[in-house]
């Protein structure tokens, strides 16, 4: 038996609880950390080979294992950028550099130009989809990817290009003369029902149309669209200028419904605007009073969107002052075969590892990938009823092998001694 062996087992020993109160210390410090993943000091012998009849001790060593898999409690917030993952999968980050990470620490939070980053000063990474086009995914890159924003800093219109325009005409309703349509734009013009709609030009001014409905024989109407601010005073026949489309329509008297063989849709460009397409699929001839029954119209004025809210799909959606809603980013999940071995960096943010494989990227909700939660945080995997217990089991192993230290201690004093 060796006793400065003995004295270096004691050592290890100490060194590896010491390290196991380490990672209790980490954990315990960060119980409320948003997306934190606890830690676990794992325990290893060390046996030197028996070259004699005496038996040599070893010691211990000791690995930190983080338990990046591990799902933590989904807390509910009130903001709709607060993200969390139910599932598997991790937020794209980048820092101030342009470095690429990934986190589970999805406290995200706009900065003073409208970009998201999360509690450590990481920016949320997506794809822009303002353009209404699928984002260009690439599996094992992250090519395409761009800091996401909550708002846009910069005004921001959309011209009017489609909508869907329902109404009802009056089955009943007498007929125009010829002479008399609105399309004649003449001041004797008459008409069963008139409505106006709201369009939207290049720069977002609001443009103004009248829409006149006129029937010309039974079942069959006539459409006619002007531009108001071409009105007359005290008028509006007749315009300064004609109209911008005259359409004429069928009805089926037996169901009241469009005709097979009717158009179902009025097209006309804006004034300083776009081609204008309006669905009047759904239109109706009943024996009841004229009316628009539903109208949508796209575009917007000149003005920024704000996020209105974040689908499990990751799919961000901006609302405008009239309304209108716009996907505007698609926020990607990433993976790797083995989470566990990832390489965690201060900001509770990991880099892949030789023996972590290498960086997949998805969209949330698809095979392989989590669901994205907005209004809610991952809560810290941390268990302080478990870790005290580590703690003190920890403290009395410390104890211990700090004992058995001691004895190899007094035991060399003894040999030491023996020559005097």
């Amino acid at each position: 038996m060796s006793i400065g062996n003995i004295m270096r087992t004691g050592i290890s020993g100490m060194l590896a609880q010491g390290n196991k109160l380490s990672s209790v210390a980490d954990n315990v410090a960060n119980a409320d950390t948003t997306g934190y993943k606890r830690a676990e000091t794992e325990f290893s012998s060390m046996i030197p080979q028996q070259l004699t009849v005496e038996y040599v001790s070893g010691g211990v060593t000791t690995s930190v294992r983080r338990h990046v898999s591990e799902q933590g409690t989904l807390l509910n917030t009130t903001s709709i950028t607060d993200l969390a993952i139910a599932g598997d999968g991790f937020f794209i980050v980048e820092d101030a550099a342009g470095t690429r990470y990934l986190t589970r620490a999805g406290s995200f939070v706009p900065d003073k130009d409208g970009y998201l980053v999360n509690a450590a000063g990481y920016y949320l990474l997506g794809y822009d989809v303002s353009t209404g086009q699928q984002p260009s995914i690439t599996a094992n890159g992250f090519n395409g990817l761009t800091r996401v924003r909550q708002s846009s800093q910069a005004m921001q219109a959309t011209p009017s290009t489609r909508g869907d325009l329902r109404f009802n005409l009056d089955a009943n309703a007498a007929v125009t003369p010829a002479a008399d349509l609105p399309s004649a734009n003449a001041a004797s013009a008459s008409y069963s029902y008139k409505t106006s709609l709201v369009a939207y030009g290049n720069l977002g001014e609001e443009v103004l149309v009248d829409v006149y409905f006129a029937k010309t024989a039974g079942n069959t109407w006539e459409v006619t669209v002007f531009d108001q601010s071409q009105a007359t005073p005290g008028g509006p026949f007749p315009y300064a200028s004609g109209p911008l489309t005259t359409t004429t329509i069928n009805f089926d008297p037996t169901t009241g419904q469009l005709d097979a063989g009717s158009p179902d849709s009025l097209t006309f460009t804006v004034p300083g605007g776009q081609p204008l397409t309006l669905d009047i699929s759904g239109s109706t001839q009943y024996a009841a009073d004229n009316g628009v029954l539903a109208v949508n119209i796209n575009g917007n004025a000149a003005t920024g969107y704000k996020l209105f809210k974040i689908g499990e799909d990751g799919v961000m959606y901006g609302t405008f002052p009239n309304g209108e809603k716009q996907a505007t980013y698609q926020i990607p999940l990433a993976t790797v075969r083995s989470p566990d071995n990832l390489k965690l960096l201060p900001g509770d943010i990991f880099t892949p590892t030789d023996t972590s494989g290498d960086v997949l990227i998805g969209l949330a909700t698809s095979s392989g990938f989590g669901d994205i939660v907005s209004g809610a945080k991952e809560q810290s995997t941390v268990d302080l009823a478990s870790e005290l217990t580590s703690m003190i089991e920890a403290q009395r192993g410390y104890t211990a092998n700090s004992k058995v230290f001691m004895t190899g201690a007094e035991l060399m004093d003894v040999a030491v001694n023996l020559k005097r």
